[in-house]
């Protein structure tokens, strides 16, 4: 059986745009390495200039960027609608943006990354709320070491 996830992407009003589904190498220390990984470096801005290395233009971009560096393949990465839970999951990861700033004269965000443990880790009630569940990691993208919370 594999570590099933979710991770949720939430815009810039904190209104869910998906839910990925990951059907197995869910844990911390795959897929929150993972999904640390690609977005480390990313470059959130509002508006683009001519360089287009390494960026995303909103949370909705981005969603379609993570989409398409995680689903290469059949199976194993599934799209559901946003507000999606109690799918097996043992953890969710919801990606937001934190703030928005200026940085060299362009408009920027930086990401947030909430952790929590899924309705199997945590043995809940069908139905409990997300909030509810424990928390493993809320802050910073760029700051989460999946060892540290293991």
């Amino acid at each position: 059986m594999g570590t099933r996830c979710i991770t949720v992407i939430k815009d810039e009003d904190n209104e869910e745009i998906c839910v990925l589904y990951r059907q197995f190498d869910g844990s911390l220390d795959a897929h929150g390495k993972d999904l640390v990984d690609f977005l480390r470096d990313k470059k959130m801005v509002n508006g683009m200039g001519a360089d287009k290395t390494n960026i995303a233009n909103g949370m909705g971009c981005l969603a379609a960027q993570i989409i398409a560096h995680f689903k290469t393949e059949p199976g194993n990465f599934y799209l559901y609608p946003a507000g999606t839970r109690d799918c097996g999951e043992e953890y969710v990861y919801t990606i937001s943006p934190y703030g928005i700033g200026v940085k060299d004269g362009e408009q920027m965000m930086e990401l947030h990354l909430r952790v929590q443990e899924g309705m199997v880790t945590s043995f809940g009630e069908p139905g409990t709320p997300q909030k509810e569940m424990p928390l493993l990691y809320d802050g910073p993208v760029n700051k989460f070491d999946p060892e540290s919370v293991c």
